[in-house]
């Protein structure tokens, strides 16, 4: 990623800086959410970490978190059953902006689409997650359990 400097009309020179958005899938069961197990990534293998992907070009973050509901989990979600639960600002890779949303109706039956890339799903009670999670993502967990919908983390 290259920095680029905008000569401004006040002669002040800004940098813009360009973030990458993720959405996560807060898929629901009860007090239960659905985690897949990492590996073979080259980051945090042996992880646990909820269903998610990256924002695409001209994709709206619903619309990434369905396409990405479909591609790792094959459950089919509408996106009047997605609720915005969380959003953080990350600084990994230089800078992320994660989305989180909870979806507790949905179509299909989770199936570990992604064999390449994640082990195994296992439903978590809310209670007692995984011992180890991506640390970003853990938080994100307790913030979302304590009604605070955003955070900041890394930076």
């Amino acid at each position: 990623m290259t920095d680029t400097v905008t000569e401004q009309a006040h002669g002040s020179d800004i940098r813009r800086h360009k973030v990458t958005g993720d959405v996560h899938l807060v898929l629901r069961r009860g007090n239960e959410v659905l985690f897949g197990q990492r590996q073979n990534t080259g980051f945090e293998d042996g992880a646990w970490h909820l269903p998610s992907g990256h924002l695409e070009a001209d994709e709206s973050v619903i619309t990434a978190l369905i396409r990405e509901a479909d591609e790792e989990i094959g459950v089919s979600i509408k996106p009047e059953d997605v609720q915005f639960s969380h959003i953080m600002h990350n600084s990994s890779s230089g800078g992320r902006v994660a989305f989180f949303f909870t979806v507790r109706n949905w179509h299909g039956e989770p199936d570990n689409r992604e064999p390449d890339k994640c082990a195994v799903l296992e439903w978590f009670s809310t209670d007692a997650l995984p011992s180890r999670m991506i640390d970003y993502c853990r938080l994100a967990m307790t913030s979302i359990a304590d009604s605070n919908r955003f955070s900041v983390y890394g930076w």
